[in-house]
């Protein structure tokens, strides 16, 4: 952790540069410049300077950000945030607005460099601002999500799930990228507690002491009965009910057209989906421009917006921040708790 003054604690967060073609090099510059986010974590942030510079013309500041090598970059700056610069994208070679191989080539290595970082131990989060999938693909053929790429990267063979984060409330969910026509048959009672079970330990890591989780069922009107299919029946009544039994304070399966309503109504801290749009839908209705993306069970908090690289206002010098500035706070306040958890241990 990085001493500020002779009180202040910060952690250090590896902030990747994303998609050189979309609002990530805009957004980059604007979060340098937060006052909050200084004040909150000290910021080693990878990419070409020259890209970072275009991105900071956009958004209409003046950056003054420290140069500092990668092999040394903690004896530059402490008292304020560093840049890595890997000079390694040429402007010239941006297209703005068009996923390319020169821009997920940028990406997929600034997103590499901070991986390793922190797998390193010499940050305590990583975080970074949109890519695009289709260029990371053409960069890095296997790239299906970050969650693979995190474990291509740093050997990590442990279980991961991405969390999507609004201050009211998270969602997480049992499947993720896979056909819906899959999704009944991917589900059993074990994977679902063990997604209750992982994402109770996520939000107690972002500071939520005792935190309440409600489950949507899969089928309309949660089953209604059996009416409508056997899946609440079979498998997610007996996986609250056995998470129940653990410990966790869970409820439902409710049915999912209402169960965001109930879960900001009555306090609770997250929603488990079944399946990837059952809660992305409600999620980014509810707080689009707030959205987080977290993924959960890594040795370290990985935090991004939750919003793509909206090409079609790439360098109008109006990407709104709000997302960005929400991922590197959540990043910072569970790295400040792991490290605290570790320092007690």
């Amino acid at each position: 952790m990085i001493k500020d003054g002779a009180t202040e604690t910060r952690p250090v967060i590896a902030l990747a540069m994303g998609d050189p073609a979309g609002i990530s090099p805009e957004l980059t510059a604007r979060i340098i410049a937060l006052p909050e986010i200084r004040e909150a974590a000290h910021l080693v942030v990878i990419g070409d300077r020259r890209i970072l510079e275009g991105g900071a013309k956009e958004a209409g500041l003046d950056l003054n950000l420290a140069s500092a090598p990668l092999d040394s970059f903690e004896l530059a700056g402490k008292d304020r945030h560093v840049f890595i610069d890997l000079a390694h994208l040429n402007p010239a070679d941006v297209v703005r607005g068009e996923a390319t191989l020169a821009g997920g080539t940028f990406a997929t290595t600034n997103f590499r460099t901070a991986l390793k970082l922190a797998d390193g131990g010499r940050a305590h989060a990583v975080c970074f601002t949109p890519f695009n999938k289709k260029a990371m693909r053409y960069a890095y053929s296997g790239y299906d999500d970050e969650i693979r790429f995190v474990a291509d990267v740093i050997g990590f063979t442990g279980k991961a799930r991405e969390f999507n984060v609004l201050e009211r409330v998270w969602n997480a969910r049992v499947t993720s990228h896979i056909p819906l026509a899959e999704v009944a048959s991917a589900l059993s009672v074990e994977g679902i507690v063990a997604e209750l079970a992982l994402t109770q330990a996520c939000l107690k890591s972002a500071g939520h002491e005792n935190p309440r989780i409600i489950v949507a069922g899969l089928n309309p009107h949660a089953g209604d009965g059996g009416n409508f299919g056997t899946e609440e029946i079979d498998i997610i009544e007996p996986a609250v009910a056995a998470a129940q039994k653990a410990g966790l304070d869970v409820a439902g399966p409710f049915p999912a057209d209402t169960v965001f309503l109930r879960a900001l109504k009555e306090e609770f801290h997250a929603v488990l989906t079944m399946y990837h749009d059952q809660g992305q839908i409600a999620m980014k209705l509810i707080g689009f421009d707030k959205g987080v993306t977290m993924i959960g069970g890594l040795p370290f908090p990985l935090c991004t917006p939750a919003h793509g690289t909206a090409y079609d206002i790439a360098g109008k010098g109006i990407a709104d921040v709000g997302a960005s500035r929400e991922a590197l706070l959540l990043a910072a306040r569970m790295a400040r708790r792991a490290a605290a958890l570790s320092a007690a241990a």
